[in-house]
């Protein structure tokens, strides 16, 4: 809105820096940050007011740990709105990219709403049917796939360079494309290009089966890191400090992939439009650490289905737009380990109990319970569980649990920039 203002008034002194994508992202981050915090105290005044909070959780969830009765729940409300806001002042609301990212915000926002309001209004605690949850992520994935690949204004530059003729520099860039390429961590000039998995079909056909698979695959990217960040929401600012660094890396790459020199610089494609994720991202960050300042322990307000699930999904859709879909099983290690472990316990559990016995891999899972949860809790509910991976008997608190989680996806980060050099 006001991006679009100030460019029809760029005479008006003043008015060009909101055409730099720094001076709006800044501009954006710190209106989410301050978004967040506002609205923040009024929703949970709000939500206490009428009596509104989460379902409570049982002994299994919250151990001998602070008491979390009456807490209100659905804050990821106040991270949507300190998104939306922001990007629809200072976004350029005709960029694809920015479209994509409102939609994803809004429709993720709205599915796990549903779930939340079923939890917290009719006191179901399983919420919505799981399989409408993974259809509804999917039916996401799907159309943001289709809409990277039929949309006109979706391309890419496979290799770009500049150099300095006269004062002035000249940019050189191969033919704007339709690619389903993406950047392979660790290798150097070369990107993947998921058609050459299907070269066996003849060169007609190997790109169209190859714009399928990226359908596809963006459809399970989103749905994937939907349900680990919803996984990873299990103690106070666990996902929102995690998910705030994972979203710190991804505007880095976008701004990478969004500028001709840097991409040049780090030898990865260009992408026409991709900057304007950078004013998207910064308001992301910038509305996680505001809602950090309700959600630090003790946690005066959760996330909820409402926030984990839209910020699994915006991490899933940035990653595929910017075609770094690759790097995300380092940069949302977290997340992987989140679920990996929930998959694992489960399975060996089922297969326990076929055979007569009770059988765990962990104390407790998603991961992060494991380390909350001591053996004489796992006897107390049921004495003859035998459990592989016992550790220490010793109960952490989840404010160490939490910062031990952050500072790993800290490293994942680092890491995960470190391959675009070390190559």
């Amino acid at each position: 809105m006001l991006y679009s203002l100030f460019t029809h008034f760029r005479h008006f002194p003043g008015a060009r820096l909101f055409t730099y994508i720094s001076f709006r992202a800044i501009i954006a981050g710190v209106l989410a940050l301050c978004i967040s915090i506002w609205f923040g105290k009024w929703f949970i005044r709000w939500m206490k007011r009428h009596h509104i909070s989460e379902t409570q959780r049982d002994e299994k969830i919250d151990p001998a740990g602070k008491d979390k009765k009456d807490v209100p729940t659905m804050g990821g409300l106040i991270v949507i709105a300190a998104i939306l806001v922001p990007c629809l002042l200072l976004g350029k609301l005709s960029n694809i990219y920015m479209i994509l990212l409102l939609a994803t915000t809004v429709l993720m926002g709205a599915l796990g709403f549903a779930d939340d309001f079923i939890k917290t209004f009719r006191k179901n605690k399983d919420g919505l049917n799981g399989w409408l949850k993974i259809a509804g992520q999917v039916t996401l994935g799907l159309i943001v796939g289709l809409t990277l690949r039929f949309s006109p204004a979706v391309t890419m530059n496979e290799v770009v360079s500049s150099r300095i003729v006269d004062n002035t520099v000249v940019v050189e860039k191969s033919p704007e494309i339709k690619s389903t390429q993406t950047t392979i961590p660790f290798v150097k000039h070369h990107n993947f290009n998921y058609a050459d998995l299907f070269s066996w079909l003849g060169e007609k056909n190997m790109y169209r089966a190859g714009w399928i698979f990226f359908v596809l695959l963006t459809a399970f990217v989103v749905a994937a890191l939907s349900n680990g960040a919803n996984l990873n929401d299990g103690m106070d600012g666990m996902c929102a400090g995690n998910s705030a660094i994972i979203a710190i890396t991804l505007l880095l790459l976008a701004y990478m992939s969004g500028s001709v020199v840097w991409a040049q610089y780090f030898d990865v494609m260009y992408i026409p439009g991709s900057e304007e994720l950078v004013v998207f991202l910064a308001s992301f960050v910038g509305a996680l650490v505001g809602y950090l300042w309700w959600n630090g322990f003790p946690a005066q307000v959760f996330l909820g289905d409402t926030g984990s699930l839209t910020i699994g999904g915006i991490i899933g859709v940035c990653a595929m737009v910017i075609h770094k879909e690759l790097m995300m099983p380092l940069l949302c290690g977290v997340f992987l380990m989140e679920s990996v472990s929930v998959i694992l316990q489960t399975r060996y559990y089922k297969y326990c109990k076929k055979h007569g016995r009770c059988g765990r891999i962990w104390k407790a899972t998603p991961i992060h319970d494991h380390f909350r949860t001591s053996m004489d809790d796992v006897r107390r509910r049921d004495p003859q569980c035998a459990v592989i991976f016992k550790g220490s008997n010793e109960k952490h608190h989840e404010v160490k649990i939490v910062l031990r989680f952050c500072i790993v996806t800290l490293i994942l980060a680092a890491l995960t920039v470190l391959t675009l050099k070390i190559r």
